[in-house]
């Protein structure tokens, strides 16, 4: 699976982050009974976090390219926890949380970005259950955060 996926990051035109550090007392991921669950991830653009307030001074556009990038946070912070992607079965769930302004109702379009990139990388794997949440502020200012839980092979 991992050659795929390399190969369609490539035909996309993307390339998978090295794998961020946590910033608090957490862990970026942990196994357990045959679930990964993977803190929430930052959107970072050529190494530059992406900040703001969908409705405000974003729009869905941003928005959508800020949650693939969290996306793409997430599949390496899958990597780095399995050593490989091979590990990874199914997708189960993303939760997507987006700094909103209180009249934004777009949240479902601007987490697109992140789901429409797990089914073009894992296929009917990628498919997955999904919370879109709208928020007033999250950490850093940033404008998207997403979190994963994953089915993983021993």
């Amino acid at each position: 699976m991992t050659d795929r996926i390399d190969r369609k990051l490539a035909e996309l035109g993307l390339t998978l982050p090295v794998a961020a550090a946590p910033v608090a007392s957490y862990v970026a991921a942990v196994e357990a009974s045959g679930l990964l669950h993977i803190s929430g991830q930052l959107p970072f653009d050529d190494g530059a976090l992406m900040t703001g307030r969908l409705g405000e001074d974003r729009d869905v556009a941003y928005g959508t390219h800020a949650a693939q990038r969290c996306a793409l946070m997430l599949v390496a912070q899958m990597k780095a926890a399995l050593g490989d992607l091979s590990r990874v079965e199914r997708i189960v769930k993303l939760g997507v949380f987006i700094n909103s302004a209180a009249d934004f109702t777009d949240q479902p379009k601007v987490a697109n970005g992140a789901s429409d990139l797990m089914v073009e990388l894992f296929g009917d794997a990628g498919k997955h259950a999904r919370s879109a949440v709208g928020v007033p502020v999250l950490p850093l200012g940033a404008v998207v955060e997403i979190d994963a839980i994953v089915k993983i092979t021993d």
